[in-house]
């Protein structure tokens, strides 16, 4: 377990949202730990280890070293494993795997889509944009309208479908939610605001049912002004997904700045020894 004293510190050098704690700890329902430098999460039968060290440049050997010594206290717990590079032997057992980046958005780099702003500014002609701390029925009709229609693969799904929960019990999310004139919900974002340097955009969705142009675009202008108003430094806008939500975030200056790769794998003792014998060799 972490004290508040390290989650504190832990919020003031994090730089992916995974290193935000309450985030993910009311999602995975897990509670979380730190070995040297990187933090984990642990649940009864399952992991997260999260390669992101907080307190260094990312080391391969170094971070096999930690795969190592936390998978060998939990043996026969599935592993979800992120970090910018995973050992190739993590890469080619996994049951799951996914490469992608983080993408950040620049105020300075925002602040040049003066055309998109404009459009943005006009959708309020047709919406109304609140700010909440909590999800509707409806943002839960939209959430699933979404996954039906990306799908989005098992770890976008399940986190998705996780954030009524995490809402209601985060203080540090707000829901910003676009509607129209009659009431219904055209779209929605999901902020957190935990870690000292940056406001990270957690999901967004969009009605097909209620649509309305530039509602996404509305409600990003909006999740910019906030996170100045805030003092942040920048956005960490998640992963690129797929082709259009990667179009999106860079069409309003969102870059690809963090490499992600992702396993999930589970390893009974004799596995977690054949795993640890090939990791050694590579230290």
């Amino acid at each position: 377990m972490i004290t508040p004293d390290q989650e504190r510190w832990i919020l003031s050098k994090a730089y992916v949202p995974e290193h935000i704690v309450s985030l993910m700890t009311t999602i995975s329902k897990g509670q979380p730990f730190l070995s040297k430098g990187h933090l984990y999460y642990v649940g009864d039968a399952w992991g997260i280890l999260v390669g992101y060290p907080l307190d260094s440049e990312f080391y391969s050997e170094i971070f096999s070293s930690i795969v190592k010594d936390v998978i060998t206290c939990y043996p026969g717990h599935t592993w979800s494993i992120i970090a910018p590079r995973l050992p190739a032997e993590l890469l080619s057992s996994g049951v799951e795997k996914q490469s992608d980046f983080y993408y950040s958005l620049s105020f300075e780099d925002f602040d040049r889509k003066e055309g998109l702003k404009r459009i943005a500014e006009k959708a309020t002609s047709r919406l109304t944009v609140e700010v909440t701390r909590a999800m509707t029925p409806a943002h839960e009709a939209i959430t699933k309208e979404f996954i039906e229609r990306e799908d989005p693969g098992n770890l976008i799904r399940e986190f998705y479908c996780a954030m009524p929960d995490y809402v209601l019990h985060s203080e540090t999310t707000l829901v910003i939610s676009a509607r129209n004139f009659d009431g219904y919900l055209s779209a929605f974002y999901v902020l957190d605001f935990a870690a000292k340097d940056f406001a990270t955009y957690v999901i967004g969705c969009h009605s097909k049912n209620h649509y309305v142009p530039h509602a996404s675009d509305l409600l990003f202008l909006k999740m910019v002004n906030m996170a100045r108003e805030s003092g942040k430094d920048y956005i960490n806008l998640g992963l690129g997904v797929n082709p259009g939500i990667q179009r999106f975030k860079k069409k309003w200056g969102g870059k690809p700045t963090i490499p992600y790769e992702f396993c999930r794998q589970q390893w009974g003792i004799m596995g977690i020894r054949t795993m640890i014998d090939v990791l050694l060799s590579r230290l």
